[in-house]
């Protein structure tokens, strides 16, 4: 009965979706009106589709995070925008998971890369933390594994963030005050270096005072009468 429950649950979240409005069932729209294909069999094919590609394609971990983005993030929009603030906890507690599980793939990615079928696997778990069922994947990992290690080390962390936080102010400070001292400086240096060029032309005789002395070898020309 419990299975039953979530498939319906799946079900209906699946039909809800395919009945918005949105990029997604607009495409799919098109593409049944030129097939004659119904909505709802086109998405089962393109998930099928999605799922072989993710055992065998090229660029599967591009397409396994796009998965774990987009549908997040499309519902996170949407989760800003109503009043309800049930949908943004959710939300949060899932982008919370994923960064964490990011992190650990980040460095472990170079050994998880070769288990087979390993993205098929990755896009599985990432479904389960976002699916809409009441075991879902990023309520768990959040409530018996995030939580109570941040709890754990909350006041810890809160006061190394502080510490570096007042360290980076002071660097930042003592920063600008070197930066806006040498500017000072630079400034003085270079106005008495015009100062004193200024001066050193003032004492430079003017053109208009300096006297061209005749010339010793010229003679005197004798004057001619008519």
């Amino acid at each position: 009965m419990g299975l039953l429950n979530i498939f319906s649950s799946i079900r209906d979240r699946v039909d809800k979706f395919l009945n918005e409005k949105n990029v997604v069932t607009d495409f799919l729209g098109t593409l049944e009106e030129k097939t004659g294909i119904r909505k709802k069999i086109l998405a089962v094919g393109a998930v099928s589709l999605t799922g072989l590609y993710l055992v065998y394609g090229y660029g599967a971990a591009l397409l396994c995070n796009l998965i774990g983005f987009a549908y997040p993030a499309y519902y996170s929009v949407k989760a800003i925008e109503s009043p309800s603030k049930e949908d943004d906890t959710k939300w949060l507690t899932y982008w919370v998971v994923y960064g964490v599980f990011s992190l650990g793939e980040f460095f472990s990615d170079i050994f998880l890369y070769w288990f087979p079928f390993y993205y098929a696997f990755k896009c599985l778990f990432l479904l389960w933390c976002m699916a809409p069922i009441s075991w879902n994947g990023s309520q768990i990992i959040y409530n018996k594994v995030v939580r109570p290690i941040f709890l754990r080390h909350e006041a810890a962390v809160d006061n190394m963030v502080s510490d570096i936080g007042g360290r980076a102010m002071s660097a930042a400070e003592n920063l600008t005050r070197e930066v806006l001292s040498t500017l000072m400086r630079n400034k003085a240096l270079v106005t008495s270096e015009l100062s004193d060029a200024h001066s050193e032309a003032k004492g430079l005789p003017s053109s208009s005072a300096i006297k061209v002395a005749p010339s010793e070898s010229s003679e005197e020309q004798p004057l001619f009468l008519g």
